[in-house]
């Protein structure tokens, strides 16, 4: 189980940093293709078509994952087949109502002046169908989540946005010598059709699924290896009994020897949907809500600092537009395994096995000390090189080297979010938010304003930000699973970073000199990446043990 844990993390990780690279190529051709004042047109769009998908699913996905690995640990598999059902019929129709609303009300979004610039209307048009198929990969996405399979999520997001790519550079490209506006128009249908092909691709898995009617399996249709595992192994636990199946039962001995299980009511089902989704929605809102609070307060407190306000708006696009993006790019891995986490959480409460969840707490906070705590050190050491290799942003390096802080509480944060999230408490991390917002508000208002800080003030409070909501959320999980952070793991982390960075620090210094700047930096973030694995083997932070647990390369430590 750990190991199949470990291997969606991973799945869902590589999909990321593939997704991620594609989509930096493709905004750096469609740049070129259409120019500023194109992309201008195409992002007074993009807002609305983001706002659409956030009425349309808001947090039914992540719910439909817990409520159906519920399901699926207790054996009720058409308990499960009912929760995806009533989720496809209500996503259904709040996609569409939503990809009709935003088609029939481009007119008054440009008429009204909501938005100001009336080429838009073509890209308006060519992003509402998307709206409906995004809404439905939701509901597909967050029930193969629901059985713990990775690996259709991660496959539909690199083809949804290779899709993606190819249409908004060839229909931009085809489209440019109409005009500016059909141009950007092309390009936006690129969201719909890669849409389209993700939603296939998802459909293809979950027909793979066994169909169940009334407890049996039916004839005639393929089964994942992982749904297999799950028929034949998992434990069901009834009032008074418990029923282990093992390997030697067939799918319908199982069947027939667990308990009795109470079938759900479509009202129950949904009220838990929507009852777990709404919080997990408001937690979704809350990131953009910072954002335009960052938007009104640092600009403003910049210029009391006594910028002007070219400066203020330069060293405001250097904290949110060039550190921001690169901290959200050092997590993926966290990230990827946060959304593996909520359905492993879920189905080990369902079972009420408390050490399956504190087990699965404790390994997953120990992969985020592994994931976070030696990028941090690396970004910090490498920060301006990184910023000037990838933004040609020199000015950029002390935000970034700041912000490099939050990447371990950022780590830290979507991890714990999942585990509360899966326990069952999704309106705990929404609280925790809040409660940092206030925070962040208090520091960013008067540290920002502080001349020698400037845009350094704005960092540290979003480092501030991110540090209080993590550290909340691990208040909880300390109530709910007894789990803490594990000193005695984290701070081999810490001293392994530490020397990494130190020979980092000393290796760029000398070799940077003497090569282009590119290769100086990946060098020596290739030789602190591996001082830092020797260094965690001398102090025992990692074994043998460790090494076959990791998927694919697991093998060569038995």
């Amino acid at each position: 189980m750990v190991n199949r844990f470990l291997q969606g993390t991973l799945v869902l990780t590589i999909a990321g940093f593939v997704v991620k690279a594609i989509g930096s190529i493709n905004w750096i051709l469609l740049s070129r293709v259409l120019g500023g004042e194109g992309i201008g047109i195409y992002q007074m769009a993009f807002p609305i078509y983001l706002l659409a998908l956030q009425v349309s699913s808001a947090g039914i996905p992540i719910a439909i994952s817990i409520v159906t690995a519920e399901k699926v640990a207790r054996c009720d598999y058409t308990g499960a087949k009912k929760v995806f059902t009533l989720s496809f019929n209500l996503l259904f129709i709040t996609g569409l109502l939503c990809s009709l609303l935003m088609y029939f009300g481009s007119d008054w979004l440009i008429s009204s002046g909501y938005i100001i610039d009336n080429r838009a209307y073509y890209s308006l048009i060519a992003l509402s169908p998307a709206i409906f198929f995004v809404t439905l990969i939701s509901c597909y996405r967050g029930y193969l989540q629901g059985w713990q399979l990775m690996t259709p999520t991660a496959i539909s997001q690199i083809i949804e946005q290779l899709l993606r790519v190819v249409v908004m550079l060839g229909a931009g490209y085809l489209l440019l010598p109409y005009g500016l506006a059909a141009a950007a128009g092309g390009a936006s249908l690129g969201a719909g059709i890669g849409a389209f092909g993700a939603l296939v691709v998802l459909m293809y898995y979950y027909y793979k699924l066994p169909r169940l009617a009334d407890g049996t399996p039916l004839e005639g249709t393929g089964t994942s290896q992982r749904a297999n595992e799950l028929h034949n192994k998992t434990t069901a636990t009834g009032n008074d009994t418990d029923t282990t199946v093992t390997d030697e039962m067939t799918p319908s001995d199982s069947l027939s020897q667990r308990p009795v299980i109470e079938k759900e009511s479509s009202g129950s089902i949904l009220y838990r949907l929507i009852k777990l989704a709404i919080p997990i929605s408001l937690a979704s809102v809350m990131l953009p809500l910072v954002a335009n609070l960052d938007l009104f307060i640092v600009p403003r407190r910049l210029a009391v600092a006594g910028f002007s306000t070219g400066e203020a708006t330069e060293l405001f696009g250097y904290l949110t537009g060039m550190a921001v993006p690169l901290i959200n790019l050092a997590t993926i891995i966290t990230a990827a395994l946060a959304t593996s986490l909520v359905p492993a959480i879920s189905n080990a409460k369902s079972l009420n096995d408390a050490k399956g969840v504190f087990y699965r707490t404790s390994g997953a906070m120990r992969i985020t000390f592994m994931a976070t705590v030696p990028f941090t050190l690396m970004l910090y050491v490498l920060a301006e090189p990184v910023v000037t290799v990838i933004y040609n942003a020199p000015k950029a390096a002390e935000a970034t080297q700041i912000l490099a802080i939050a990447i371990f509480f950022l780590g830290l944060h979507q991890v714990t979010t999942g585990i509360l999230q899966g326990l069952g408490k999704p309106t705990l991390p929404v609280i925790n938010m809040g409660i940092a917002a206030v925070c962040k508000v208090i520091l960013n208002w008067n540290l920002t304003a502080i001349p020698w800080l400037g845009i350094a003030g704005a960092s540290y409070a979003t480092v501030a930000d991110i540090g209080v909501a993590a550290l909340l959320n691990l208040i909880w999980i300390k109530r709910y699973t007894g789990y803490f952070l594990d000193i005695s793991i984290l701070w081999k982390n810490i001293v392994s970073a530490v020397i990494m960075g130190i020979a980092m620090y000393f290796i760029y210094g000398y070799i940077a000199p003497l090569m282009p700047m590119f290769l100086a930096m990946v060098i020596s973030a290739a030789i602190g990446g591996v001082i830092y694995v020797i260094i965690m083997v001398l102090l025992k932070g990692l074994d043998r043990h460790d090494g076959q647990r990791m998927p694919i390369i697991g093998r060569f430590f038995k």
